[in-house]
């Protein structure tokens, strides 16, 4: 699924091209776009129609829309889920599961082939885990004060978040992925940043140093800046900006995807391993394998 670059690709394009506009009207295709809006898909379209677009916000993987009224409309990408600004005569996509109408002539269409995504109208309430701004709390949607702020925003505590690693007796990538501690690092990238620093995702949180810890979470920052330069990573044509271009981050990875090419640091071959229901990809050379392993 779209980690916090390619999120963030979208939220930017959103800010360019929806944000100052108003849904004069809105259709939404089927129940399971609308599934996370307890009132269902007629409730969400009579509450959205009309309403102006305010900011488009993200906190790691989450992505929602300040909406009047002091609303949020939240999108959950899912797994393919996309986000396009189209003029009205272009093709409608088979899998356009909402159609936002935008006083500018334009529309945008919430596109999900795999349909695990979706919409849902909430209120924005003060955020619990983030630092203030300004004197003033930040406001996030209501179904997402329990996420940690993520390292490419101001909110972040790095401090705090390694303090946090350090207490539990956990595997070094299961923190990284912990949205409770830290959000939009995902597989992805949390391979990258593991790679970068040279440690094995299997290393206990309680025996590295702090420095370390430290190092793990600058590294996990500037793969994702990095890749947020290249418009994010793409795997196959199901994640696109709101343009429909696709990111090529992808060929710039170092670890993810590598499994049986030589590792650009050392030559030794990259290798894939199960964790928790997942793939990791390291070098062996580089990444050695810990002889204690952190537990939850």
């Amino acid at each position: 699924m779209p980690e916090l670059p390619e999120v963030e690709v979208v939220r930017r394009g959103l800010a360019d091209h929806v944000v100052g506009r108003r849904f004069l009207s809105v259709q939404v295709h089927g129940a399971r776009v609308a599934r996370r809006h307890i009132a269902g898909p007629v409730d969400l379209v009579a509450r959205l129609t009309g309403l102006g677009v305010h900011e488009a916000s993200r906190r790691g993987k989450y992505l929602w829309l300040r909406l009047d009224g002091d609303q949020a409309l939240v999108v959950h990408l899912g797994m393919s889920g996309q986000m396009l600004v189209e003029p009205p005569d272009a093709p409608r996509e088979k899998h356009a599961h909402a159609i936002f109408d935008l006083d500018d002539g334009l529309q945008l269409r919430f596109v999900d082939q795999r349909t695990f995504g979706g919409l849902q109208l909430v209120d924005l309430v003060p955020d619990e885990v983030g630092a203030t701004l300004e004197d003033a709390p930040r406001l996030v949607p209501s179904v997402i004060t329990h996420i940690a702020p993520d390292p490419l925003e101001a909110a972040f505590e790095q401090e705090a978040v390694v303090r946090a690693m350090r207490r539990r007796r956990t595997q070094i990538k299961r923190a990284l992925l912990d949205q409770s501690l830290v959000s939009g690092i995902g597989n992805i990238y949390a391979d990258e940043a593991l790679w970068r620093a040279k440690l094995h995702g299997e290393r206990a949180t309680d025996r590295l140093p702090l420095a370390t810890l430290r190092g793990v979470l600058d590294e996990a920052a500037a793969v994702m800046t990095a890749a947020l330069g290249h418009g994010g990573t793409s795997f196959d044509a199901l994640y696109v900006n709101v343009n429909g271009a696709s990111g090529y981050f992808e060929r710039s990875l170092e670890a993810y995807g590598r499994e049986g090419r030589p590792c650009r640091r050392c030559g030794t071959l990259i290798v894939r391993e199960s964790f928790m229901n997942r793939s990791s990809f390291s070098c062996p050379h580089c990444q050695p394998r810990p002889r204690y392993r952190g537990l939850d």
